[in-house]
């Protein structure tokens, strides 16, 4: 994978905004470079869905254990513990389907399209039926056994198949079934079994325990069959997708060297396992999968969307480099290898104030890129707000704000309520600028994300509550500025070394030599050097542990350095025998 910046100065607005009046401020300008052009907006991870208050103590949000199809021309989606599901034309808008019809509070849902009508299994819960699923109408059709985190699997001939398991114990098996009765053909056979004495991703860090091997997923491909898994365990960082390969159905399988394919554990949210996979209506693959918070409850977690897809002799991947930056949605006709409109961040541990703080939520937990902590005012009242110095004039084209629900008291999802503020910019902190308004929102979106209609220049970036739901106080684990900061890309990263551990082989360690003017770097590492699919983002350090690796399996890494400016790739890549 080579990731490059693409700078772009107009992107297209996808919500409703308080424009800028050309020449409002003499200490700030905006730029645009004419209409938009017909180019498509653009999203952030995590996904900006409502996601529901669960009904049971601890207060929490949570999705997960994502299934999306495609179906009518419109995307479906349907994640764990959300009380219903979602469809939408684009990926951007969405409807929300409540469902009392389903047994729909079982975990890890999957749905299969067979014969022009969408089947639905969960748990132990037997298949279910609906030819018009935006009507709550759900019918049981057959009643079988059904494997925890199941998967329903049409091939491109016809034949239907289940898989699924969930535990630290057992493999994953698969059934064939009936396509016309949907009964079991056979009994089932063992897919996938773990093994973390050779494979690093699947350890259970430090928790002494063996992975969970779950969230399974089967992919159709060029007459190649990938089974998809997920490990070690849905409430850590480094939880990912591996991936089985055989030219039959149900085997025999062989584990794929290059796994995990999906895996994020670094950066603004991380965790990028138990997905599911799907192409688009223009044809590309996707990858939506679980991501993790896991402050206030083990489950509190979130859904990510990553594109995907298959090299020329067959290697699966899935493209998580800088994958909660701003990107193009499903359906847009982009290399799945560069994504992105190439918006860096501009907020980085950037100097803040605020209206107010709680002692154990400081102002820095809004701007340090870590999802898990969080800056809190002391209340929810209209007119607290939330201030960040850029350091410097910036082109901003886009803003994410993550709301953390501080002290909210909310079960079930929210009814006529919502984040109510606005964000203003300025060129010298004194004379301000209306740049968003959702003063007036009535959309629950916890992870806002607003692309500006046209990029505007400012130093100074201030967010102002109007309300906030269920008695909650403002409260941001991410305020994050994106765009460009019209300076220089750092420069290039030289001196990276690499050794692999004499002791523990799924090990190694990779050092470079610093970069002045890098906020961060990314070590991307693969199973050849035209292959740095899996990547790590690296803050203050000049120096890492790579612990995912396989026994067995030589390796290539690089190192590459990023600021607000864009990225410098690494043109020395060093072997890892």
């Amino acid at each position: 994978m080579k990731p490059k910046t693409r700078l772009s100065s107009f992107p297209i607005n996808c919500y409703s905004l308080s424009l800028i009046a050309l020449g409002l401020l003499l200490s700030f300008r905006m730029s645009a470079s004419g209409n938009d052009g017909g180019r498509p907006p653009t999203f952030c991870n995590p996904l900006d869905l409502p996601y529901r208050f669960q009904p049971k103590p601890p207060v929490r949000r949570e999705a997960a254990d994502p299934t999306m199809v495609v179906y009518k021309n419109e995307y479906w989606l349907f994640p764990s513990k959300s009380g219903g599901y979602w469809h939408s034309p684009d990926c951007l808008h969405w409807t929300y389907v409540p469902s009392t019809s389903l047994p729909i509070e079982t975990y890890a849902p999957t749905v299969e399209i067979v014969n022009g009508r969408m089947l639905w299994t969960a748990g132990h819960q037997g298949i279910w039926t609906n030819d018009d699923p935006t009507k709550d109408a759900w019918i049981k059709v057959a009643n079988i056994e059904i494997p925890d985190d199941p998967d329903l699997f049409l091939t491109k001939d016809g034949r239907l198949f289940l898989y699924g398991g969930c535990s630290d114990k057992n493999p994953t098996t698969g059934v064939e079934l009936d396509v016309r009765t949907l009964q079991p053909i056979g009994k089932p056979v063992d897919c996938v079994v773990s093994d973390m004495a050779t494979r690093g991703w699947e350890a259970l860090k430090g928790k002494g325990k063996r992975p969970y091997i779950e969230g399974s997923w089967m992919t159709e491909h060029d007459g190649t069959f990938y089974l998809q898994y997920a490990a070690p365990g849905t409430e850590v960082d480094d939880y990912g997708d591996g991936v089985f390969t055989s030219k039959e159905p149900l085997g025999p399988f062989t584990y794929a060297p290059y796994s995990p394919f999906s895996f994020k554990p670094t950066g603004f949210i991380r965790g990028a396992g138990h997905s599911s996979m799907f192409q688009d209506l223009s044809g590309n693959y996707w990858h939506i999968s679980s991501m993790i918070i896991g402050i206030r409850h083990a489950f509190e977690r979130r859904l990510g969307l990553f594109p995907a897809g298959f090299t020329p002799d067959g290697q699966l991947y899935c493209n998580t480099y800088l994958g909660d930056y701003p990107q193009y949605p499903p359906g847009t006709k982009m290399d799945p290898q560069h994504p992105t409109p190439g918006w860096m961040l501009l907020s980085y541990r950037k100097t803040a104030e605020a209206s107010s703080t709680l002692d154990e939520h400081p102002v820095e937990c809004a701007f340090d890129e870590n999802i898990h902590q969080w800056w809190s005012a002391k209340t929810g009242d209209k007119g607290e707000w939330l201030k960040v110095d850029l350091g410097k004039p910036c082109q901003i084209e886009a803003i994410q704000t993550n709301f953390m629900d501080q002290d909210a008291q909310a079960f079930g999802m929210l009814k006529r309520e919502a984040y109510q503020y606005f964000i203003e910019v300025s060129g010298d902190g004194a004379t301000w600028a209306s740049c968003i308004d959702k003063s007036q929102n009535q959309v629950d979106s916890p992870h806002d994300y607003v692309q500006l209609p046209a990029p505007v220049t400012a130093r100074y970036v201030r967010l102002t509550n109007v309300h906030c739901p269920a008695g909650a106080k403002l409260s941001v684990s991410g305020f994050r500025i994106f765009g460009n900061g019209l300076g220089t890309p750092p420069a290039l990263v030289e001196g990276v070394k690499a050794l692999r551990s004499a002791t523990d082989p799924r090990q190694a360690t990779v050092s470079w030599s610093p970069v002045k003017d890098a906020d961060f770097y990314v070590v991307r590492y693969g199973i050849a050097p035209d292959k740095l699919f899996s990547n790590y983002q690296i803050y203050q350090a000049t120096e890492m542990t790579l612990d995912a690796l396989n026994v067995g399996v030589s390796y290539a890494v690089t190192v590459d350095a990023v600021n607000d400016s864009g990225v410098t790739q690494g043109t020395q890549t060093v072997p890892i025998p």
